[in-house]
């Protein structure tokens, strides 16, 4: 049996399970319930992340020092602060790998709704109408129209909520005394204000660039079928909920 024969008589399974709740919307259901439990399963590798990115953050005054040490050296300095973080247990890369662990699974949906592989009659089931299989036509009349307003409306909400939490966080690194205390006032900033000193040569703008990508998971959602749009919203509600609970009080 193929890994999309295996969804699909998995998605069967648990929407036969729900029918009694949900009706209709029973494979809509399942498809949210396997997000959940696939998520739930990558737990831990959340938790790994969330206490590399704390030990990012307390690594700052080291960091610092070493961008004033090496601050004519960006070569220098990369292969410095690659040895601290190696040393302190902080890749950068840990954050990546609940996203990067998920998109085989997000292929696998992705495929089995837009082929027909492995999914049996679930092209026939519908959320509130609209088909699991359909994408989104540009046009929100109808009550077609309403579910992905519905859907969009989550997506947009959440990813908004994470671009000011990662705005705010970014905004307290950069003012926080740990950060500025090794290179003086405007060691962490610069002159003009923008990170400069605490990260390595090209690290300032692509941290100006990450909070925005989480608009591109509704980019996404327009152009995938339902299914695998319901599978982006759960997953980066998810997200949103789990890295406000395991960074609080950072």
């Amino acid at each position: 049996m193929s890994v999309f024969a295996s969804l699909g008589t998995l998605l069967t399974t648990l929407a036969d399970r729900l029918d009694p709740l949900f009706g209709a919307s029973a494979t809509a259901a399942a498809i949210v319930l396997f997000t959940l439990c696939v998520r739930a399963a990558l737990h831990p590798l959340a938790r790994a992340a969330a206490r590399g990115e704390k030990a990012r953050a307390a690594l700052a005054p080291k960091i610092a020092e070493l961008s004033r040490k090496h601050k004519n050296d960006p070569e220098r300095l990369r292969r410095a602060m690659a040895d601290l973080q190696a040393k302190e247990g902080a890749s950068p890369l840990a954050g990546c790998l609940p996203t990067l662990v998920q998109l085989p699974v997000f292929f696998v949906m992705y495929h089995v709704f837009s082929t027909g592989s492995g999914a049996g009659d679930l092209l026939d089931h519908t959320l509130a109408g609209a088909p699991l299989d359909g994408r989104w036509g540009g046009a929100f009349a109808g009550q077609q129209g309403l579910v992905y307003l519905g859907l969009f409306a989550l997506i947009a909400a959440v990813a908004t909520w994470t671009y000011v939490r990662n705005r705010k966080a970014a905004r307290d690194a950069t003012a926080a005394p740990g950060a500025r205390g090794a290179t003086g006032a405007k060691g962490a900033t610069g002159a003009k204000g923008t990170p400069s000193a605490t990260a390595a040569p090209g690290v300032a703008g692509v941290a100006r660039v990450l909070p925005l990508l989480s608009f591109g998971t509704l980019i996404t959602a327009a152009v995938v079928p339902l299914a695998a749009g319901l599978y982006l919203a759960t997953s980066t509600t998810w997200t949103a909920v789990e890295r406000a609970l395991l960074l609080r009080g950072r």
